[in-house]
């Protein structure tokens, strides 16, 4: 089993970037603690010394699904700023989104299947009589091309082939671009309160998750204006 999380501090200032870095470091040890492999993918580095604006990261394990739900979604900071000694906020929220990914990044050929099929349009006795038109068609992904322009069935099925993974080259593009959209709206939906995991102090030691009431609430609102430069 694969799959890719962004750890990301979304729009936030550069405290925020600082917890990014310490999840991502907390984040791989436990992942190694449970025996999953964990890549790199990518890593933006923050404009202060340390600190990391989001990071991509790969998953293998034979079971993920337990490790990842128990960090997907808000992660909670509670402690003073590193970087602006006397700036008034002391709760910051980072963001860890799991990004759906392309099912298939290349074409087997053991995946194609080719029909022989009679040609449509001019032609003469020609079309009416000999099947060397060619359809093929990408079994995983059902993205089909039909090529009729020879005569020659074996010509059809080059060209239909060509075809094929030249469709399969535009709709990788795609989901590649919506892929893209994503972890750049996971920038943007961060939520504040509710976090799935708090942590606390410079040595980012972990504390037990309380659920925010509407006191809490409104103290993170109030600290919102803090938030800026």
């Amino acid at each position: 089993m694969k799959k890719i999380i962004q750890i990301t501090s979304g729009r936030g200032p550069a405290e925020c970037s600082w917890v990014v870095a310490q999840v991502l470091k907390t984040f791989i040890e436990e992942a190694k603690e449970n025996n999953i492999k964990t890549t790199m993918l990518h890593r933006e580095t923050g404009i202060e010394n340390g600190t990391v604006e989001t990071a991509t990261i790969l998953l293998e394990s034979d079971t993920l699904d337990t490790f990842i739900n128990s960090w997907i979604g808000t992660i909670q900071w509670i402690g003073q700023s590193q970087f602006r000694k006397f700036h008034k906020r002391k709760n910051w929220f980072v963001g860890i989104f799991e990004i759906e990914t392309s099912t298939a990044t290349e074409i087997s050929e053991k995946d194609i299947h080719y029909q022989a099929m009679r040609s449509s349009g001019a032609g003469g006795q020609h079309v009416n009589k000999v099947s060397s038109a060619v359809r093929a068609t990408h079994i995983p992904t059902g993205i089909s091309v039909v090529a009729m322009d020879s005569r020659s069935q074996h010509q059809n099925k080059k060209l239909a082939t060509e075809r094929l993974l030249q469709k399969f080259k535009e709709e990788a593009v795609k989901q590649f671009k919506a892929e893209f959209q994503a972890q750049w709206m996971n920038q943007l939906q961060i939520q504040r309160g509710n976090p799935v995991r708090i942590f606390q102090g410079s040595d980012f030691k972990k504390q037990k998750q309380e659920k925010t009431n509407k006191q809490e609430r409104q103290k993170l609102k109030r600290e919102d204006y803090f938030d800026r430069e």
